[in-house]
C-alpha cells in the first residue's frame, strides 16, 4: 500500500516538472507578442457601405444558371465577406434570449 502511495507521488511530481521545463523564457517572444492586442478602427464611411450593398444586390440579381460550380462559390464567398465586413463596420450588440430573460427578470424583481 505504502509503494502505491509513494509510486503515484513520485508520478505526480515527475509529470508537474515537465511541464516546467517546457515554459519559453525568451524575452523576445513576450515582447513581439503584447498580450493587450491593439484596438483598430475599422468603420466604414457610408458611401462604402452603399457601394457594398450595391454589389451585394447585383451578385444576387445576377443570372447563375450559365456559371459553373467554381464561379458560384467564388461569388457566395464574396459576398459573405462583404456582409461579414458590413457587420463588423456596425456597432450592433446581440443579446441572447436566456441573457434576455435574466435581465427582464432582474428589472422585475428589482
Amino acid at each position: 500500500m505504502k509503494k502505491t502511495i509513494f509510486v503515484a507521488i513520485l508520478m505526480i511530481f515527475t509529470l508537474g516538472s515537465i511541464t516546467s521545463f517546457a515554459v519559453n523564457t525568451d524575452q523576445k517572444s513576450v515582447s513581439e507578442n503584447p498580450a493587450i492586442p491593439i484596438k483598430t478602427d475599422n468603420k466604414l464611411t457610408t458611401e462604402e457601405v452603399s457601394r457594398l450593398k450595391n454589389r451585394v444586390e447585383e451578385i444576387r440579381s445576377t443570372d447563375k444558371s450559365g456559371m459553373s460550380v467554381t464561379e458560384k462559390s467564388e461569388l457566395r464567398k464574396e459576398s459573405r465577406e462583404i456582409k461579414k465586413n458590413v457587420r463588423k463596420s456596425g456597432s450592433v450588440v446581440y443579446i441572447g434570449g436566456s441573457t434576455l430573460l435574466i435581465i427582464i427578470l432582474l428589472i422585475l424583481l428589482l
